[in-house]
C-alpha cells in the first residue's frame, strides 16, 4: 500500500455518508433563499451618512431601527445561505468527477461574480464620472483588478461579492470535505470555528465564517440536522435566537468600543447568534412549505441569485436619487425608504431579469449563472451556487 492510499484510508470514509433530500426540504430551500437574500439587502441600504455619523448616532430612534433590522435580519441572512450551499454540495460533489464539479462551480459561481464586479466598476465609476451620482473616482488598474476579483481584499463597490469568492474556494475543496471520516469532519469544523472566533486573517478565505457555515451545512446533511430542526417545535427553534439577539443588538448600539477591544468575545456572540438565526430561518422556511404564501415566493426564486448579484449596483445608482426625496438617515422620510428597500430592489431585479431573458438570453444565462435561461428554473439548480 503506497503513501497516498494510506492517507486516504486514514482521512476518507469508504463511502461518504449523506442523506437524501426530501421534496419538502427542496421547497424550503427555495423559500429560504428568497427570504435570506431579500433580508440581506437591509445590510447594504443607503443611509446618506458616513460610518462615523452612523456610529455616533446609533442611539437615535432611526439609528436603533437600522441596527435592529441590519443585525437581526440583514446579517443573520447570510449564514443559512452558506449552510444551504454546504448541505446541497454534500450530494452533488459525490456524483461528478472533481474537474467536472470544479468547472461547473466556476461557471455558476465564479463567472457571475467576475461579470457583476466588472459591471459594478464600469457603471458606478461611469455614473460618478458623469456626476450622475456621488461615488468613488478612478483609483488605478490595481484597484480595478481588486474590485473585479476580490482576490485579497473586500470589495468597496459590490460589497456582497466576497461571499461568492469565499464560497467558490469552499466549493473547490468540497469534494474532499464531503468524503472525510466523521471524526475528521468534526476536527475541521472545530478548527474553522476557532479560526473564525480568533479573527485570524488568511487570504485563502476572506471571511472564515463563510467556510464555517459551509462546513456546518455539510455536517447538517450527514447527520440529519436539517430534518431535526425542521420538525422542532417553533418556540424551541426560536429560543436561542431570542436569547442571543438582544445581546448582539446591545453590543452593536452601545458596545462599539467594547467590540473593538474584545473582538473575540463579540465575534463568538455574533457567530452563536447567526447560527441560531439560521436555525430559526430554516424552521420558518419549512413551516411555509405548502402554504399559499409559498407560491409567490417560489416564483421569485429563479431571480434570487440575480437579486443577490445586482442589488448593490441598483442601490448605488438609484438610492441617492430616492434619498433626495426621503432624505438620509435621521430624516423623517428615511425609515419608509429603508423598510421598503428590499421590495424596491426586488422589483428592479424582476424587470431586469425579464428584459435580459427577452432581449439577451445569453447575457441572462451568464449573469445568472445558468438560472435564467429562458426556461422554468428547476429545483436542482439551487445546488449550483448561493
Amino acid at each position: 500500500m503506497n503513501w497516498w492510499h494510506k492517507i486516504k484510508r486514514l482521512f476518507l470514509a469508504e463511502t461518504a455518508p449523506t442523506r437524501s433530500a426530501l421534496p419538502v426540504q427542496s421547497q424550503a430551500i427555495e423559500i429560504a433563499r428568497v427570504l435570506c437574500i431579500m433580508g440581506m439587502v437591509y445590510a447594504h441600504v443607503w443611509t446618506g451618512r458616513t460610518s462615523a455619523y452612523i456610529i455616533a448616532h446609533s442611539t437615535t430612534d432611526q439609528g436603533m431601527l437600522r441596527w435592529f433590522v441590519v443585525e437581526m435580519i440583514g446579517r443573520s441572512s447570510v449564514p443559512l445561505l452558506g449552510m444551504v450551499s454546504g448541505w446541497l454540495v454534500g450530494s452533488s460533489a459525490l456524483r461528478r468527477s472533481y474537474w467536472r464539479f470544479a468547472l461547473g462551480k466556476a461557471r455558476t459561481v465564479l463567472a457571475p461574480m467576475l461579470l457583476w464586479n466588472a459591471l459594478a466598476v464600469f457603471l458606478i465609476l461611469g455614473a460618478a464620472y458623469l456626476q450622475i451620482i456621488r461615488g468613488p473616482g478612478w483609483k488605478g488598474w490595481g484597484w480595478v483588478l481588486g474590485e473585479v476579483t476580490a482576490f485579497s481584499r473586500f470589495n468597496e463597490l459590490n460589497v456582497q461579492m466576497p461571499f461568492l469568492r469565499d464560497l467558490f474556494v469552499c466549493m473547490l475543496i468540497a469534494p474532499l470535505v464531503v468524503r472525510l471520516r466523521s471524526a475528521w469532519l468534526i476536527v475541521l469544523l472545530m478548527t474553522v470555528l476557532v479560526w473564525t472566533v480568533a479573527t485570524w486573517f488568511f487570504p485563502l478565505v476572506l471571511r472564515p465564517q463563510v467556510a464555517l457555515f459551509f462546513v456546518i451545512g455539510i455536517a447538517a446533511r450527514r447527520w440529519g440536522w436539517a430534518d431535526y430542526v425542521g420538525r422542532m417545535p417553533f418556540g424551541l427553534a426560536a429560543l436561542p435566537f431570542l436569547l442571543l439577539a438582544p445581546v448582539k443588538f446591545a453590543l452593536s448600539v452601545w458596545g462599539y468600543y467594547f467590540g473593538r477591544e474584545e473582538v473575540e468575545i463579540v465575534t463568538a456572540v455574533e457567530m452563536a447568534m447567526r447560527v441560531s438565526a439560521a436555525m430559526l430561518m430554516w424552521r420558518i422556511s419549512m413551516a411555509l412549505v405548502g402554504k399559499p404564501i409559498a407560491i409567490p415566493i417560489m416564483r421569485i426564486e429563479p431571480y434570487a441569485f440575480l437579486l443577490f448579484c445586482s442589488h448593490e449596483i441598483m442601490i448605488w445608482l438609484a438610492s441617492q436619487k430616492i434619498g433626495s426625496v426621503t432624505g438620509p438617515l435621521d430624516a423623517p422620510g428615511w425609515p419608509i425608504f429603508f423598510l421598503l428597500n428590499p421590495l424596491l430592489v426586488l422589483c428592479g431585479t424582476l424587470v431586469l431579469g425579464k428584459l435580459l431573458v427577452e432581449l439577451a438570453p445569453w447575457a441572462a444565462n451568464w449573469l445568472s449563472g445558468g438560472r435564467l435561461n429562458g426556461r422554468p428554473a428547476k429545483t436542482h439548480l439551487i445546488a449550483q451556487a448561493v
